[in-house]
């Protein structure tokens, strides 16, 4: 129909050239009223839809007709989160990820009362600092709940930036944020800051501007799966230039990040896991750490165990499981993965030649590397080294507890491996050749 009215509007004596420009452009004012997808027309798209959703019918119709047409199409399919169960209807963000609940009430099945989660902790500190400091504003990519930047949204929702499901555009905001003098926080899933590398680069470290990257989820998530671990963030940061990076070992040590983050004016990015803290009491204030000084833990020299973050605590267990069988070592709470702490290694270096890196990050490029790079830079020739961490594979889903005892980083784990490592120095003929022959 549209063809036979073009031609008839061409065949009018003088006007019809004229005639069928200006219905077009009528035609095309008009559907950009009502019709939702005029912008992938213009974009060479032939547009379907909407269409419900929810009607399995109508959809299967739908696809068998546009597979009919010889250029590119768009199906626009409109759908309810939690259709058909109304608590997840009623509740959708609730429901978006969600463990175990009662499918008669939709309520959450509640776990037993215990430390807070990391996430909480974060979000409540970073609120009560803001109540000290105007200048500090949060900044959210679609997650404010999932983040705990909730807390905040709600006393200060005038400081609070949601800016969608767009990392990108978080990254580079918070550097325009920060070039006026604010202190924005970023809080944003470790896999998902992978998404706005470039901006992390350019747009915050290259011109030093002092935000604040609240990396949630680091290390193994579980049951969300391969796309949501977040085992590759000290990887990709720790070489940046200007970019401080950080792990705290328990909750309260994560107010105290937070705070050294936001008072050391560089660029700086605290990674903490998912999941609940360590039970520590929370200090009243939280204190600004020494920028690139590690904390020694344990005394032993047998080997000096350097841990990050989360796996502090299961190393400290470990070294009281080897502590039975004789074995005494050295726990470090590496704390800052860059700068690392040049002058322990130096110090411990004069203990013990035994070094035992554990991180919940890629064993390529993480803790574990610049730990071995100061070695080389050091010339501690002494020294042998074993790194603790993920392999170089996309982790698989699965519980928490279950992927750290798989991979060796539970308390069992790092035990077996250490008194592995110690034994090979004195049974490995190779290695014994090596340090007999360094200096000829």
């Amino acid at each position: 129909i549209q063809k036979i009215v073009e031609n008839l509007l061409k065949n009018i004596p003088g006007i019809g050239e004229s005639m069928l420009k200006v219905a077009k452009r009528l035609e095309d004012s008009l559907k950009g009223l009502v019709v939702p997808g005029m912008v992938f027309e213009e974009l060479g798209f032939e547009y379907v839809g909407p269409i419900q959703g929810h009607r399995f019918d109508r959809l299967i119709q739908t696809f068998e007709n546009v597979k009919k047409l010889n250029r590119p199409v768009l199906v626009h399919v409109a759908t309810q989160k939690g259709k058909g169960y109304e608590p997840a209807e009623e509740r959708p963000s609730l429901f978006h990820g969600v463990g175990p609940f009662d499918r008669e009430t939709g309520l959450l099945r509640k776990k037993p009362d215990g430390p807070p989660a990391y996430t909480e902790v974060f979000g409540r500190i970073l609120t009560r600092l803001a109540f000290e400091d105007e200048k500090i504003v949060a900044v959210s990519a679609a997650m404010p709940g999932g983040t705990g930047l909730k807390y905040f949204a709600g006393k200060f929702p005038e400081r609070f930036y949601d800016v969608g499901i767009a990392e990108q555009h978080g990254v580079t905001f918070s550097g325009g944020l920060a070039a006026e003098g604010f202190k924005p926080v970023a809080a944003i899933y470790s896999t998902f800051l992978q998404r706005a590398y470039d901006q992390i680069v350019h747009d915050v470290c290259l011109p030093d501007l002092p935000v604040v990257f609240a990396l949630d989820r680091a290390g193994l998530v579980g049951d969300d799966g391969p796309t949501h671990h977040g085992n590759f963030d000290l990887s990709y940061l720790r070489h940046i230039p200007n970019l401080i990076v950080m792990s705290p070992k328990d909750e309260n040590e994560l107010q105290n990040m937070i705070k050294t983050a936001l008072d050391c004016g560089h660029p700086a990015a605290v990674r903490y896991p998912r999941g609940t803290g360590e039970g520590v009491e929370l200090d009243p204030y939280p204190r600004a750490l020494t920028v690139g000084e590690a904390e020694r833990l344990t005394l032993g020299s047998d080997a000096a165990i350097f841990a990050v973050g989360h796996t502090v605590n299961p190393a400290l267990r470990a070294a009281r499981l080897l502590n039975r069988k004789g074995i005494h070592v050295s726990v470090i709470n590496a704390r800052f993965i860059k700068p690392v702490d040049r002058k322990m290694i130096r110090e411990l270096a004069e203990e013990t030649d035994c070094f035992v890196t554990v991180e919940e990050n890629s064993l390529l490029g993480g803790f574990g590397s610049a730990v071995l790079e100061v070695i080389a830079e050091e010339r501690l020739w002494d020294l042998r080294v074993h790194r603790i961490g993920l392999p170089d594979h996309f982790i698989e889903q699965g519980p928490q507890d279950l992927l750290r005892r798989k991979y060796g980083l539970d308390e069992k784990g790092i035990a077996r491996q250490v008194e592995r490592f110690l034994r090979t120095r004195r049974t490995d003929p190779a290695l014994d050749f090596l340090h007999e022959n360094k200096n000829r």
